[in-house]
């Protein structure tokens, strides 16, 4: 008689988290010019969660679970008064940053932002700093943070140029957690087996599934998704560094590993592969390549497959503002993902469902020559049913050349074209933007529109002076401004200016 038991071979670690832990303890130097988008993206993300704030649909999930809890030590969060523990500090930021839809941004096989890692660097970062600097220790300095940010981009980013999460179903947020589990673990001090302890439970750890960011499903949970992910990162960072055990075959392991469970069976495109090949790949050596090329939302809190089709409505505004009883139709021009991801018919329920709708993104700027947060709200979707009018006038169709350049890595395009024609046979220009004002090659254009974004954003919560206070911290970390305020920082002051 033959008995069946499995081999309880313990095996390495899967060569892929040996990839992420090895590039996280021994990255290479960034370029210059990663550095110098890294301090931009730290101004702009705090921008928007700070902009975040005056939404109580967001606050409402902010703050301690116990009202009035103060944490000695603890993380704050930007804009508020709150000092917590490091994952609930991790939440709160993370959650307000990415609530409004308007933080930094990676598309490729994957989408995702990139800078929803924030919230769990700045928690840990604070946190540390004040523990090392009250046991006389030298604190963690504005330059770590600086770096987590850039290797937390390039883990998420690398990983998103071929593996697409989306068509399994899963939400772009699992990048985020195993992303900032390595640099949470990192900032930590973790050595190598702490941090493939880490990563692996990253990976072993239930993954949002994308629901909840799709017609007819789409609501506020994708606006919170991401500071869900980041706390969970520094709880698992956090038993590592405890000593827990980690999973070695987490993504490898025959019928209960991630790849057999969330890959194999759903992915219609692996499940044709040999099993050797489902796998995470890696198109490029890990460095500062996705810090570089990141995209920033710097015109419109809008999903960044529509930014382009904003531009142009934009353009075409003050052609159609006085005739939009005259309107007979609208072509969209777009690419295969703005397609699949945001173009959507019939009723919308909430902001969250209009902030990804592409229709409604053209509609409300072809009308009103703006689109800002306030926008998407129900009282002001209420009391414009144009905009619905003009919706269904939209002919949304595929450019085949927008959809390669896309994909394109020395474009990496994000085009959309859009035309009004008239019931008197008159039409509008077609108005084409290939590049947003967030890429990389309209740089010299956006950065100082994106510093009066951040202006913008610090006035709706801080007095002038303590405005000045923090533009000043942020323009000396830039380099822009000699004000004593340098890379060498301590992170607990960089954050005491934050607290209201």
């Amino acid at each position: 008689m033959s008995t069946l038991s499995d081999d309880n071979q313990r095996p390495e670690y899967d060569h892929e988290l040996q990839r992420i832990a090895d590039y996280v303890l021994a990255a290479p130097e960034p370029s210059a010019e990663a550095w110098e988008t890294a301090r931009y993206c730290l101004m702009d993300t705090l921008g928007c969660g700070l902009l975040a704030l005056r939404f109580p649909e967001c606050t409402k999930h902010l703050g301690p679970a116990v009202p009035g809890t103060q944490v000695p030590c603890g993380a704050r969060v930007p804009g508020t008064s709150f000092c917590l523990e490091p994952a609930g500090a991790a939440f709160d930021i993370g959650a307000a940053i990415r609530w409004l839809d308007y933080n930094d941004t990676w598309l490729a096989a994957e989408w995702g932002h990139p800078s929803d890692n924030l919230g769990a660097i700045l928690a840990v970062a604070d946190h540390l700093s004040q523990k090392r600097a009250a046991r006389g220790e030298a604190p963690l300095t504005m330059k770590t943070v600086l770096r987590a940010m850039i290797m937390a981009h390039e883990i998420q980013g690398v990983l998103a140029l071929d593996n697409s999460f989306n068509r399994v179903g899963l939400d772009h947020v699992v990048l985020v957690k195993i992303a900032s589990t390595a640099v949470s673990a990192w900032l930590m001090g973790a050595n190598r087996e702490q941090l493939l302890s880490a990563l692996s439970h990253a990976v072993v750890d239930g993954q949002s599934l994308r629901t909840y960011r799709h017609a007819p499903n789409a609501g506020s949970r994708k606006s919170w998704a991401a500071g869900d992910a980041t706390a969970r990162a520094v709880r698992l960072a956090d038993m590592a560094m405890r000593g827990e055990m980690g999973i070695p075959g987490a993504l490898s392991a025959p019928q209960w590993g991630f790849y057999d469970v969330l890959f194999s069976h759903a992915n219609r495109d692996l499940a044709l592969k040999p099993e050797s090949e489902r796998h995470l790949s890696f198109q490029r050596e890990l460095g500062s390549y996705v810090m570089e090329n990141v995209l920033f939302k710097i015109a419109f809190p809008a999903e960044f497959h529509a930014q382009t089709a904003c531009e142009a409505a934009m353009t075409l505004h003050p052609a159609v503002a006085g005739r939009l009883d005259d309107i007979q139709r609208i072509e969209l021009t777009t690419h295969e993902s703005a397609i699949r991801i945001i173009a959507k018919t019939g009723s919308l329920a909430n902001p969250a469902d209009r902030d990804h709708c592409l229709q409604y993104m053209v509609a409300v700027p072809l009308m009103f020559g703006a689109l800002t947060a306030e926008h998407y709200e129900d009282a002001f979707h209420a009391a414009h049913p144009d905009i619905d009018r003009l919706r269904e006038l939209m002919q949304v169709v595929e450019e085949p050349r927008y959809s390669a350049d896309y994909l394109d890595p020395d474009k990496r395009s994000i085009a959309n074209a859009v035309q009004v024609f008239f019931t008197d046979g008159s039409h509008t220009d077609r108005i084409e933007v290939e590049y947003p004002i967030g890429h990389r090659r309209r740089r010299d254009e956006g950065m100082p529109q994106l510093v009066e974004k951040f202006k913008r954003n610090l006035a709706t919560r801080f007095a002038p002076q303590q405005a000045t206070t923090i533009l000043d911290c942020c323009d000396g970390l830039a380099g822009r401004r000699q004000t004593g305020v340098s890379d060498d920082m301590p992170v607990y002051r960089f954050m005491d200016q934050w607290v209201i």
